[in-house]
């Protein structure tokens, strides 16, 4: 348990969040886009597209297939950093904290977004909703940039020295 650093617990738990919940919101929106969009999670983001950029039909069905798409390409940057974890040598050093950032960098965006969609809207229950998920993302992201990976002693012997600068070169 001592190659387990914070920022991959918190990615974890944070995966095993978004995954399922924005799972099924993206699911509910590939098969039932305008009911779908009308749900609690995308209520402010079908809302404001409707009312003040006045689209309608078609375009509609589109926006919400975006925001579908954001949303599972986010999904895909968590399964791929829970992949990138189960291996010791990859999460030691932090080979999978890019794929974190990115999921984090598309979720918060997302969230953002819709917690702004929100408030102009007049949605409290969404703005709510979209704030905590960019808390929770924003935090992680904290967490991440500050629990760097465990770095290596230097060798200090004359003999290691002229290895480490022939291997160099």
């Amino acid at each position: 348990m001592s190659n387990w650093r914070i920022g991959s617990i918190n990615g974890a738990l944070l995966a095993a969040y978004f995954i399922p919940v924005w799972g099924m919101i993206g699911y509910d929106i590939m098969f039932a886009p305008v009911h779908a969009l009308y749900d609690q999670a995308n209520v402010s983001a079908a809302l404001f597209v409707s009312d003040h950029l006045q689209i309608a039909g078609m375009n509609l069905v589109r926006t919400a297939w975006l925001l579908a798409l954001l949303r599972f390409a986010a999904l895909a940057f968590f399964a791929v950093f829970l992949v990138m974890l189960c291996w010791p040598s990859t999460r030691k050093n932090g080979g999978c904290d890019e794929a974190l950032g990115m999921a984090l960098f598309i979720g918060s965006l997302i969230s953002f977004a819709c917690m702004i969609m929100a408030s102009q809207v007049g949605e409290t229950g969404a703005l709510r909703l979209h704030a905590t998920e960019l808390m929770l993302m924003l935090g992680a992201a904290v967490v991440l940039v500050f629990d760097r990976p465990a770095e290596r002693p230097l060798p200090t012997s004359d003999a290691a020295l002229r290895a480490l600068q022939i291997a160099n070169n």
